[in-house]
């Protein structure tokens, strides 16, 4: 990647907008409902570095280059992350399309080649994102210390983030009862994770972009990554950066059943098809396993 995204914490922050019109307009509406204190400043108070004092960004808009050129400088001069509309030269960062759910947001950028492009590509991610996504991201936020006491162990505590995830806690949430979602995540930790993995065989040809969607989301989610020598990289890349990674001839059905029934869920990145022996022999030792997508033998 060409660039780094990052999230700024705007709790107790200043952001200072500098200018006027229609583009100043655009970035103090990214803040509003935030908990940052914007200040709008024009004239010549832009051009002081005492201005931009103590703020964490500074973005300025005009349509007056020298106008520009000043502020940025003086924005700089205190220590200022400066976005400049519509200049990505004097820009130590770009703008990027937001997707606000509260607690989870997510940001598409193109270093300012084409924010329509961004902004379309917001447009269809956000129809996927459920709108009580912050209220579960609330609750695992409040009940963070409870369940990393409870689970000090990683992979236990994976395990369970996993499953409350998707279980009536987090449901409870995204319809807004958070006093019932904290009950019922309480009562979940309470049980502990459930400790049952599984095993799922992912192609590893490629193209990536022929993957199916939960073959996606199974790399995403992968604990552990077992990948032929000869998979795709594009495909590799999918997978969670964390996630544990073995070399696939020193795996056998054992080891994969052994790592699964820990808890743990195991993604086996395969050319080919899956061996019918070593589905049997995970059958037979009780294990989940999922055939997400097999790449015929070429």
């Amino acid at each position: 990647m060409d660039v780094f995204p990052a999230f700024i914490p705007l709790h107790g922050a200043k952001v200072v907008i500098a200018g006027s019109g229609e583009a100043a307009e655009a970035k103090a509406r990214l803040f509003q409902g935030s908990p940052a204190t914007v200040t709008r400043v024009e004239g010549p108070a832009a051009f002081l570095a005492g201005t931009y004092a103590g703020a964490v960004l500074a973005f300025i808009a005009t349509d007056d280059d020298l106008f520009a050129q000043a502020a940025a400088r003086a924005a700089r001069a205190a220590g200022v992350l400066v976005n400049v509309v519509d200049r990505p030269a004097l820009c130590d960062f770009t703008t990027p399309s937001v997707i606000d759910r509260g607690e989870v947001v997510a940001a598409i950028g193109t270093g300012g080649a084409s924010p329509m492009l961004a902004t379309m590509l917001r447009n269809d991610i956000e129809q996927r994102v459920p709108e009580g996504a912050g209220r579960v991201a609330a609750l695992f936020r409040k009940l963070q210390d409870e369940v990393r006491q409870a689970l000090p162990e990683l992979p236990a505590r994976r395990a369970f983030l996993r499953e409350a995830l998707s279980g009536p806690a987090a449901h409870a949430a995204q319809a807004g009862d958070m006093e019932v979602a904290a009950q019922l995540l309480r009562e979940a930790l309470a049980k502990g994770p459930s400790a049952q993995g599984k095993v799922q065989f992912v192609a590893g040809r490629g193209p990536a972009d022929l993957l199916t969607l939960r073959a996606s989301r199974a790399l995403a989610a992968a604990d552990v990554l077992i990948a032929d020598d000869e998979a795709d990289p594009d495909i590799l890349v999918l997978a969670r950066r964390d996630a544990e990674r073995l070399a696939s001839d020193a795996v056998s059905p054992a080891r994969l059943a052994a790592l699964a029934g820990s808890g743990l869920r195991v993604v086996r990145v395969i050319c080919g098809a899956p061996s019918p022996a070593d589905l049997q022999a995970l059958t037979a030792a009780g294990t989940a396993i999922e055939v997400l997508s097999a790449a015929p033998d070429r």
